[in-house]
């Protein structure tokens, strides 16, 4: 970048984000940082700025967009405050490792610390969240500061942030640099990863050989290695279960995948996990130690970007660090052909049942309307290229089990962080990265009214967005949270409804309302085919539980002392309870098509 005499330091911050490939950039301007939204103004051409209703959304865009494209994700606010309003959505990328920009304002450097207006401390704010965080403090400054920033955010997989005082913003490059400065000096090359040493592979593969029940454990760092991983699958006889980030890594009707882990998982995962004599873990950070083979039971592998994230969930006896799909075609040579695969096989007849038990699940004709029903019918409506946010809340339990990913699909939420209120923007961001594309945002009513102002937003670009809203007027995941995890009443978590169809009506979009179970398909149907941002909202049974893979005789025990207690609903969720065990158990012998029935 030449950058000449005179030129303003937001201009420079500006073209720098540019040369780094930011094309997008979601925000709230301000008089702490107008001086570089006027630089965004003039390169209007090159850079969109995307005008949000609320800082935390712009941050959950960038990390979204970033997560959805592999670009770096860019998102700008004002001093104070709307710097602070960020920070949610900042947490987000750091906690599932994604690359963002964050640019805020400062109040005028000669004011900081004089207790100003909106003169917040911001590098102190942004010390935990940011592996790059830094004021500029010139003109002079600026394009080091931004290429350290970038460099940083996306070698390191975090968040970088950079502040401007609002007059440094206005200030001009005079080129007189410190005596060590050296104008041009900086650059915006990053040189790409490495594939680990030959001799970590040949270990690897050693190990791999050797074991009888291979499970690969596969999550977001393995997204763009799908056919390196159905392909060491198929060569070990390794059945793939796929954290949930990692849901798009290979379609869910593959014969090998056995779908997701943890309490949103299956059953088929669980038992994998608890043979498992050999354990391959790609690209994922899986939080529910729990869930995975003990210790002493399976020997593990790691494959990672990060050096500090290996045997961290796991001890392992192979760390490789490295591109997943790279790493994963160089193992492959020295992978042997494994003939029993009596293991595997096993694993796909469990997964065969499990996906019975979900079509019976999903088929269900009470009232009110089940939230799986719901789900099922979302996902007969995907195209081939669909990108699917989902929020945090039961809605991801209905999620990760029932929309069923094909190849070429995309799909992302808040994964380690686990913040509500993101699907929205999630799907707005999808959108601007991928105008002809499918996005839809599967969502809570809960999470969905946190941000829910975004929709407006959606209207305002024109972004077809189609979201889906699982109504049940309640905290639903919190609801059982406090009764299953901790044996308590529920408290504080019955919210008061809102006429979302209405609310999209009178944002200018489109709304839907489903009441009945015969509702369901025709009319997410229809709304899928409209042009124009939609709201479907579906009343659910908020009775209907987010029931773990395989129930333990501690969730049940505390179910019953959550009733004990005084559960004030203690009546009808069990009812709801007996009803699903006897639905399921005579799911052989009786049919919810009405023609059939």
């Amino acid at each position: 970048m030449v950058v000449t005499q005179g030129t303003r330091t937001a201009e420079i911050v500006a073209e720098s984000l540019f040369d780094w490939g930011v094309e997008v950039i979601f925000g709230l301007p301000g008089d702490g940082i107008n001086g570089f939204i006027e630089a965004l103004r003039r390169r209007k051409d090159r850079i969109k700025f995307v005008l949000v209703r609320h800082e935390e959304s712009a941050a959950f865009m960038a990390c979204a967009y970033a997560k959805y494209t592999g670009k770096l994700g860019a998102c700008v606010a004002t001093s104070g405050p709307g710097a602070i309003h960020l920070l949610t959505g900042l947490y987000d990328a750091k906690a599932d490792s994604t690359p963002v920009i964050a640019i805020t304002g400062s109040t005028y450097s000669d004011m900081m610390g004089s207790h100003y207006q909106q003169d917040v401390d911001l590098l102190q704010l942004f010390s935990d969240v940011a592996v790059y965080n830094n004021m500029i403090n010139s003109p002079e400054h600026a394009e080091m500061a931004v290429d350290i920033a970038c460099r940083s955010a996306i070698s390191k997989r975090g968040v970088s942030h950079l502040t401007i005082p609002i007059d440094v913003q206005e200030r001009q490059l005079t080129g007189k640099y410190s005596r060590h400065k050296v104008a041009g000096h900086t650059s915006d090359v990053l040189v790409s990863c490495t594939i680990p040493d030959p001799a970590l592979l040949s270990r690897a593969a050693d190990i791999l050989n050797s074991g009888e029940r291979v499970v690969l454990l596969v999550g977001q760092g393995a997204l763009e290695a799908g056919m390196e991983v159905e392909t060491v699958s198929d060569r070990l006889g390794a059945p793939i279960v796929k954290a949930l980030l990692g849901k798009a890594v290979v379609p869910d009707d593959h014969p090998n995948n056995l779908g997701g882990l943890g309490i949103l998982g299956t059953a088929p995962a669980t038992d994998a996990m608890q043979d498992a004599d050999t354990l391959l873990m790609v690209g994922t950070s899986f939080p529910y130690i729990d869930y995975l083979p003990k210790p002493d039971r399976a020997r593990g592998i790691q494959i990672d970007l990060l050096p500090e994230r290996i045997g961290l969930r796991y001890p392992v006896e192979a760390g490789l660090i490295g591109d997943a799909k790279k790493t994963l075609a160089a193992l492959l040579p020295l992978l042997r052909k494994k003939e029993n695969r009596q293991f595997l096989e096993s694993k796909q007849q469990a997964m065969k049942s499990w996906m019975d038990l979900l079509r019976e699940r999903s088929s269900r004709t009470d009232k009110p309307v089940k939230p799986q029903v719901v789900a099922a019918a979302v996902s007969e409506e995907l195209k081939d290229n669909a990108i699917i946010s989902v929020d945090s809340g039961t809605n991801t339990v209905w999620a990760a089990r029932y929309i069923q990913l094909r190849r070429g699909m995309k799909f992302s939420l808040s994964g380690t962080l686990a913040s509500m209120a993101c699907g929205l923007p999630y799907a707005i961001a999808a959108q601007m990265a991928y105008p002809e594309r499918q996005c839809i945002a599967f969502v809570g009513d809960g999470g969905f009214s946190m941000l829910m102002a975004e929709f407006a937003t959606a209207v305002q670009y024109n972004l077809p967005i189609k979201v889906v809203i699982i109504k049940n007027n309640t905290l639903g995941m919190i609801r059982w949270e406090q009764m299953a995890f901790l044996g308590n009443p529920e408290y504080g978590v019955e919210l008061t409804p809102i006429d979302f169809a209405e609310f999209a009506e009178s944002c200018g979009g489109r709304g839907y309302s489903i009441n009945e179970p015969a509702e369901v398909k025709p009319i997410i149907s229809q709304a899928m085919a409209e042009n124009k941002p939609t709201i479907i909202e579906a009343y659910v049974d908020p009775f209907e539980p987010p029931m773990p893979p395989k129930v333990n005789m501690e969730f049940v025990s505390n179910l019953a002392e959550s009733f004990a207690k005084g559960q004030p609903y203690a009546g009808r969720i069990g009812l709801t309870l007996f009803r699903n065990q006897v639905h399921e158990a005579l799911r052989k012998i009786h049919s919810h098509d009405p023609e059939t029935a």
